[in-house]
This record gives structure tokens, C-alpha cells and sequence, in this order.
């Protein structure tokens, strides 16, 4: 592991208390060029993790507040026509007599979906081909996004009001989902005695540069995967297939990202090649919200499916 990237999950933990394993996990899915969605009640440090991220990796920050009357172009932005004739200041104006594009907040490295599930579908849809492709298509022009480019999408349980399920299509966008859940005593009372976290963001320093980033997102695709580790990971993608506890079992996308997701993992471990270890320590985000049980399962939660999961394929 670098020092600059070890400088950053210092730097996160210092401010996200009693939560290493979620810093570790978003971490990895930013390595493998990944989306992290988070699924949690409001108030536990989702949004903070996103902004501590951020300001920690140099990169600049986009947050888009998902609302019922959000609309496309609040997302990607919009033309305007300009009338013919100087600016407001006095001064020719080039643009002038014709329409210009005005970018919308998604055109940034790193994007704050905030709330995406109280968006209607038709606004949810407008970050498809962003998290997708990086670009958009606007009125007929495609326009690259910046490199990198992360989104983290915070989501409110389903059952609070107000809320939108997001379809299958865009949940598969995301590389990962987490949850950040409540924290222990101890943290709890680092939070409560402590300075205002917003204060302490907005006097953090970068640790690392987005070309050193974009660096470690190259050498995480480059992570040996032995024969024997891939046919682990495809005996786990079979016995989703044929198991009757799921409405249907992970796609070959998913299984690309459960790789590029160990190989990132393992990266950030200091490792040269993926172990099966390193498959089992992402599964339940990369999975957990691509199976489906059905009948008697759906009691179970994810945690709880993802960990017969492990136990009922075996590591070669």
C-alpha cells in the first residue's frame, strides 16, 4: 500500500469513527472504478463519509440533492440561449445569438447522490449512462465526465415515507452497497465530545493527487487472479444459478465486479495476487443487493444470505 493511500484511511478514520471496515470497502470500490451506493437511516455519517473522501483525495465535489421534483437537466445540466449583444458587463460576447451548455453537477470527480431513492424514476435514470459509460448525451452531444469519476448514492430505508425503489438496472450500476450503521460506545462518545465534524472537513488536507489515484485504479485491474481463485468465483455464481433460495442468480457483470472488487481489495491489503479471502470480504457488498430470496428466505436478511453463501461453496 502506498503511504499516500494509508494517509488517506488515516486521515478518514480520524473523522468517521469506529467505522473501518465501510472506509475500507468505499475505498475499494473507488480503486476498481466502481459506484458505492449506502443504505442507512439518516444520520449516521453517510453523507460525512462522502465529503471526508473527497476533500481527503483531492477531488472535486459535486452533491445533488435528490427530491420528488427533481428533473433530468437539475442532474446534467442545460442550454441557454444567449441573445445577441455584450454581456452583462459591457464586453463582446463570442456566445452570443446561439445556445450555451451549462453544465449540470454531475459534470464532477466525485458525486453526492444524496437521498437518490426520494428522486421519481425518470430523474434516477438521468445518472444511468454517467455511472455506466462516463459521458452523457444531452440534446444530441455526448460530453465526457472528469476522470475519476465516483458516485456515492445515499438511500433511506424503503419503508419511510417518501421513498422510491430504485430498479434493478441502475442497482446493478453500483459496484457495492454498504450500510453505515450505529456506532459503539466508544466512538459514540468521540462524537459526542469531540469538535463538529463539519468543521474538521472543511480544514482537511489532501493526501493524495488524482493522478496517483488514477495510478492505483490501474495497478488494481492488474492484480493476479489465479485460475484456481476464478474457479471459486464462478462455483459462487453457479450455486446462485441453481440455488432455489433466489429468484434468479448473479449475471456475468456481477461477476466481473466481485473480481475487480477482490482485486481491489487485495490491493489495498498490500497483496500481488487475490485469495479467496479477499472474494468473501466483498461479496456481501457486491451482492446483497443483486440476490433476491424467495418463499421462507425473504425473512433472512442480506447479511445472513450472503454468509450461507460462503459456507455452502467450498474454496478450492
Amino acid at each position: 500500500m502506498s503511504q499516500s493511500l494509508k494517509n488517506v484511511i488515516r486521515q478518514a478514520e480520524q473523522i468517521i469513527l469506529g467505522k473501518p471496515q465501510q472506509i475500507r470497502l468505499a475505498l475499494t470500490c473507488l480503486l476498481a472504478r466502481g459506484h458505492l451506493l449506502i443504505e442507512d437511516l439518516p444520520g449516521v455519517g453517510k453523507t460525512t463519509l462522502a465529503q471526508v473522501l473527497a476533500r481527503t483525495l483531492d477531488l472535486q465535489f459535486g452533491r445533488i440533492q435528490f427530491t420528488s421534483d427533481l428533473l433530468p437537466a437539475d442532474i446534467l445540466g442545460v442550454s441557454v440561449y444567449q441573445r445577441a449583444g455584450a454581456d452583462p458587463t459591457g464586453a463582446p460576447n463570442s456566445t452570443s445569438g446561439k445556445f450555451v451548455f451549462h453544465p449540470g453537477p454531475i459534470f464532477a470527480q466525485m458525486i453526492l447522490a444524496d437521498e437518490v431513492n426520494r428522486a421519481t424514476p425518470k430523474a434516477q435514470s438521468a445518472l444511468l449512462e454517467a455511472m455506466e459509460e462516463q459521458q452523457v448525451t444531452i440534446e444530441g452531444t455526448t460530453r465526457p465526465l472528469p476522470a475519476p469519476f465516483f458516485v456515492i448514492a445515499t438511500q433511506n430505508p424503503l419503508h419511510q415515507i417518501g421513498t422510491f425503489s430504485l430498479p434493478e438496472s441502475q442497482l446493478d450500476r453500483f459496484l457495492m452497497r454498504i450500510q453505515m450503521g450505529y456506532p459503539d460506545a466508544q466512538a459514540e462518545r468521540g462524537l459526542l465530545s469531540g469538535m463538529d465534524r463539519r468543521e474538521i472537513i472543511a480544514h482537511l488536507s489532501p493526501q493524495m493527487e488524482s493522478a496517483e489515484l488514477l495510478a492505483l485504479q490501474q495497478r488494481a485491474r492488474l492484480v493476479f487472479a489465479s485460475p484456481a481463485l476464478l474457479d471459486y468465483l464462478q462455483a459462487i455464481l453457479r450455486h446462485t444459478r441453481e440455488s432455489a433460495r433466489y429468484t434468479h442468480g448473479l449475471s456475468p457483470r456481477a461477476g466481473l465486479a466481485l473480481l475487480s472488487a477482490a482485486r481491489a481489495w487485495a490491493l489495498l491489503h498490500e497483496r500481488e495476487a487475490v485469495i479467496p479471502e479477499d472474494v468473501q470480504a466483498v461479496l456481501p457488498g457486491v451482492v446483497s443487493h443483486r440476490l433476491q430470496a424467495v418463499g421462507e428466505y425473504q425473512k433472512q436478511n442480506s447479511d445472513v444470505l450472503v454468509r450461507e453463501l460462503i459456507e455452502a461453496v467450498a474454496i478450492p
